[in-house]
């Protein structure tokens, strides 16, 4: 029976990473389309990832009283109303108070409520031996169908030169595809049966590990406040606003960084068993902060896209790695609320990144928010590596 949860969760996994990887292209698209500007880009980017972070944190105050198949399939839902709302306002407003109670992802990774539920369900049907490598399918499938996604963010301009649809009905026509995709996400966890995965109970809650919790949770803030200041829908504005990149050529970019990405989460799981998980996330996660710094220099578009190519090749190893470290170092019982915790802060911390670096954009500094990410990963990994290098998963 774990073996069909799984899957099922795992095809969960790859449609919403779809329906992530071409909204995160298009959001900044759509709302310049739509007559706003760079500034409110980074506003509403920064409202879904509040909204996100207030509904995790919710989950891991509360979440314990419901089934976690009632939450997934709740979650699913608020999918197909933000793909309907997105597809059918234009007001500045209403389009924010959608953004907040939506589980819309204009980041790389998945930083929605989605997050810690299906990680608790995949916790609790591996054994811990398998459980990075059942991680590192779960991220690869994530990093690869959200790079097919990145090519779906081409269908808008085809529409638009082929079919003679206005660009902005053709934008609108991607959200209601979102909202699809969201009803057969829903139709999926409707498949997964009662027990062991409705097994959420009050116990779910920090017990002995809550000091290990805490710690990396202040951690991984730092790496998603840095994360949040060049999330795709941003690295996109970036490269729309400084290059006059195309939305076709945009997608076929972010293709092939999701693919990279997907490729190099497969060798997670035997680079963290030769040298550990902490290493793992650490040794490959400073280089590509060097390249994200280094692309901000560059004197042409070929060369920052290599160097951008180069960090996506490394910068998301780190995830099966650091998805496997948290669930590995509480108690089976903790799991539930390490994943929430974990997340919560990390969510709000993104949260901040958006909107400041809408306004540097605005303020023409272009290049500093790819700077000032690459400086706080590269602290955050030292201080990461400092604090944890020694630790020894419980299990």
């Amino acid at each position: 029976m774990s073996g069909n949860v799984t899957r099922l969760v795992l095809a969960a996994r790859a449609l919403r990473a779809l329906a992530d990887g071409f909204v995160a292209v298009l959001l900044p698209a759509y709302l310049l389309a739509l007559g706003f500007g760079q500034l409110e880009v980074g506003l509403l980017s920064t409202v879904t990832l509040f909204g996100s972070a207030m509904a995790t944190l919710a989950v891991g105050r509360w979440g314990h009283r419901f089934a976690l198949r009632r939450l997934l399939l709740a979650a699913a839902v608020l999918m197909v109303a933000t793909g309907l709302g997105f597809a059918t306002l234009s007001a500045l407003w209403p389009l924010l108070v959608v953004a907040f109670f939506g589980p819309l992802n204009p980041s790389g990774g998945d930083v929605s409520v989605f997050l810690p539920l299906e990680h608790t369900v995949l916790a609790a049907s591996a054994e811990a031996e398998v459980r990075t490598g059942l991680f590192a399918r779960y991220s690869f499938l994530g990093s690869i169908f959200a790079a097919l996604g990145a090519l779906a963010a081409a269908v808008p301009d085809w529409l638009e030169s082929r079919a003679g649809w206005p660009l902005i009905d053709a934008l609108r026509a991607m959200f209601v595809a979102y909202a699809i995709i969201g009803a057969t996400v829903w139709a999926l966890y409707l498949r997964i049966p009662g027990p062991p995965v409705e097994a959420n109970d009050a116990r779910s809650s920090l017990g002995p590990s809550r000091g290990i919790v805490l710690k990396l949770a202040a951690l991984f803030s730092v790496d998603s406040f840095a994360g949040g200041l060049v999330i795709n829908a941003l690295l996109a504005l970036w490269l729309f606003e400084r290059f006059g990149l195309s939305l076709t050529a945009a997608g076929a970019f972010f293709f092939w960084t999701g693919s990279l990405s997907a490729v190099s989460q497969l060798a997670a799981p035997a680079l963290a068993r030769r040298i550990g998980l902490v290493n793992t996330m650490v040794f490959t996660h400073i280089p590509s902060s060097l390249c994200l710094i280094a692309a901000a220099f560059a004197p042409s578009m070929e060369s920052a896209l290599g160097l951008l190519l180069a960090r996506s090749l490394l910068s998301q190893m780190d995830v099966p790695a650091r998805s496997a470290f948290v669930m590995s170092v509480v108690t089976p019982v903790e799991r539930p609320a390490a994943a929430s915790f974990t997340a919560v802060p990390r969510s709000l911390a993104s949260t901040l990144g958006p909107s400041l670096a809408g306004a540097l954009f605005a303020a023409g500094l272009m290049s500093a928010p790819l700077v000032a990410c690459g400086l706080l990963k590269i602290a955050y990994d030292l201080a990461l590596f400092a604090e944890f290098r020694k630790v020894k998963p419980r299990s």
